[in-house]
């Protein structure tokens, strides 16, 4: 069990604020609490949950990890802070650095994650912005080391909507030794990440494929652009052919079973979605840990 971490106080608002060793010892602490999951590691300690946008893993999983950690979590709606009233994020960000241990925060831009960094004296955790969702790819990264037993080497084929996700996953990727090639149609590439037209080319010989909801937080009325936009890019049975015969498909949910993925590929023997859900709660208690414990 690790106890010193060169992580601790630090925030976690980009994959790019991890090196490759501390990448690993994320990963590596997941499964060690993976295996023993009720430790009082983080005993009297407090996580702040600012989300200013829908969530049920991130939320969940933040929440019973601090439980099984010891800690306790409390649940900050922005409706419910004098922030809606006009308070300031700076002053607000102070109060709160007086009460909690951590923040993790759920908004739509980055500036304002980076906000609440600069302004909290305490460690601040990006719990998903437009930009990226460190968090999810860690808990990706997690579920392919479990499933092949190694990064080195990995062919990870992402198909559809450039997301956050994909963002972060292939910032991953360079830290621990997979590559991750994207798929994706006209003006719905991620900024910093190569893609091609075809799904098929980069599905071809993959390890692992993976993909996301074509209608993200915030894009509901693109949804009819966005349906006919992304229809040649949908996870089914036949573009999973091409991949590795041991490929397996991987989805950061919510799913729509129809639209990026179809139900016999979500359900199917193949996909790894449910693991990949669960990682999320130990990838985020590692997390904690190395952020808070010294």
């Amino acid at each position: 069990m690790l106890t010193v971490s060169s992580l601790t106080g630090r925030d976690l608002l980009r994959i790019a604020d991890l090196s490759s060793a501390e990448a690993e010892a994320v990963l590596d602490l997941a499964v060690e609490l993976r295996e023993q999951p009720k430790q009082p590691l983080l005993a009297g300690a407090t996580l702040g949950l600012y989300f200013a946008k829908h969530s049920t893993r991130t939320r969940v999983s933040f929440s019973a990890g601090m439980a099984q950690l010891g800690g306790a979590a409390i649940a900050l709606a922005p409706e419910e802070l004098q922030l809606s009233r006009g308070e300031s994020l700076p002053d607000t960000a102070r109060a709160l650095s007086g009460y909690l241990d951590a923040l993790a925060v759920r908004t739509h831009a980055h500036a304002e994650l980076a906000a609440w960094a600069e302004w909290a004296s305490i460690p601040v955790i990006n719990a998903l912005t437009a930009e990226e969702h460190p968090c999810q790819a860690l808990a990706d990264a997690l579920t392919i080391r479990d499933r092949l037993g190694s990064l080195d080497g990995v062919r990870v084929a992402w198909v559809g909507d450039g997301t956050n996700v994909l963002v972060s996953l292939a910032a991953l990727g360079e830290l621990l030794g997979y590559e991750v090639v994207a798929a994706c149609p006209p003006g719905y590439e991620a900024p910093g990440v190569q893609s091609v037209r075809d799904p098929r080319d980069v599905v071809d010989g993959a390890d692992v494929v993976v993909t996301d909801t074509w209608i993200s937080m915030g894009d509901e009325h693109e949804r009819v652009k966005r349906l006919i936009d992304l229809e040649p890019y949908r996870v089914d049975d036949a573009l999973l052919a091409l991949a590795s015969p041991d490929a397996f498909v991987m989805h950061c949910l919510p799913a729509h079973p129809g639209e990026e993925i179809t139900a016999d590929v979500l359900y199917g023997k193949r996909s790894a979605i449910w693991d990949e859900a669960e990682n999320r709660l130990h990838v985020q208690k590692a997390l904690l840990v190395l952020l808070l414990r010294s």
